[in-house]
């Protein structure tokens, strides 16, 4: 019997091709994995909203990663087991700092998205994400009156720019704000111990379980904290060099369905 009892995966670009979709190779290997006794789920800095369509396609049924480990939420009975929003005022600073360059800016709110208005990059993000957008013109404003602490912020812009934002926000939030791109052109703000390896942690030990135990798969530096913390930590073959400088094993990639090949070769040992 294999020694890994849980898996966790990055959804795009990782388990998702680049349609968007789970291949059924590897659909038959998470199967198989579940089936076999391991808790496998989802880690993603996507929306629960977002991740859950692919959690029911896969037939997952327990707690998945959201918002880059700051939501764990089971889908059986919907039950919040983990949330850590960022602190409401430094959110609203952080916010206001990337409005005023002209950023776009996601305001991620009860799990609903809510932007300043409909741009360009809202559309793109939507037709990625799959739910709807609420434009609201202020989003310092709708901060204000909701009063309520947003589970994540999202940056989207080109990347040199999100080079330069991404240090500007290390500058003035680097110790109190988890600060990161998962992509090239996302710079994600979350609370400092909203990561994805701590959220691994948290699951990990609700089912008694060691980090040697846990395999954990992504391609980007939202993924480091996981990939870490695993057993084993993979590293998709499309990940960029400087994160598959951090695997136990590099993969094929999420079109060679390396998620699959992860599950045959350590988990079953074909």
């Amino acid at each position: 019997m294999t020694r890994y009892r849980m898996l966790a995966i990055d959804l795009d670009d990782t388990l998702l091709n680049s349609r968007l979709q789970i291949s059924p190779r590897t659909k038959e290997a998470i199967r198989r994995a579940r089936d076999a006794g391991v808790h496998v789920t989802l880690a993603t800095g996507r929306m629960y909203r977002s991740a859950l369509p692919y959690a029911r396609e896969l037939e997952l049924n327990l707690p998945l990663i959201t918002y880059q480990g700051a939501l764990i939420k089971e889908v059986a009975t919907e039950e919040v087991l983990l949330h850590r929003p960022l602190p409401l005022e430094l959110a609203r600073e952080a916010v206001a700092l990337a409005s005023s360059q002209g950023h776009h800016v996601n305001v991620y709110l009860d799990d609903n998205l809510y932007v300043g208005k409909l741009t360009p990059e809202a559309e793109k993000y939507r037709k990625i994400s799959g739910v709807p957008i609420y434009p609201v013109g202020d989003l310092v404003k709708l901060l204000d009156k909701r009063g309520v602490a947003p589970t994540k912020v999202l940056v989207v812009g080109e990347e040199t720019a999100m080079d330069e934002l991404g240090e500007q926000m290390l500058d003035r939030f680097g110790k109190t704000l988890h600060i990161c791109k998962s992509k090239p052109h996302f710079l994600e703000l979350s609370h400092p111990e909203a990561t994805k390896g701590h959220a691994l942690d948290t699951l990990a030990r609700r089912w008694d379980l060691t980090r040697d135990q846990v395999i954990a798969v992504g391609d980007s530096h939202n993924d480091l904290e996981m990939i870490e913390y695993a057993g084993l930590g993979v590293v998709m073959g499309n990940a960029c060099p400087d994160v598959k400088a951090k695997a136990d094993y590099i993969t094929q990639s999420n079109e060679q369905d390396g998620v699959a090949e992860v599950i045959t070769k350590f988990i079953f040992g074909d």
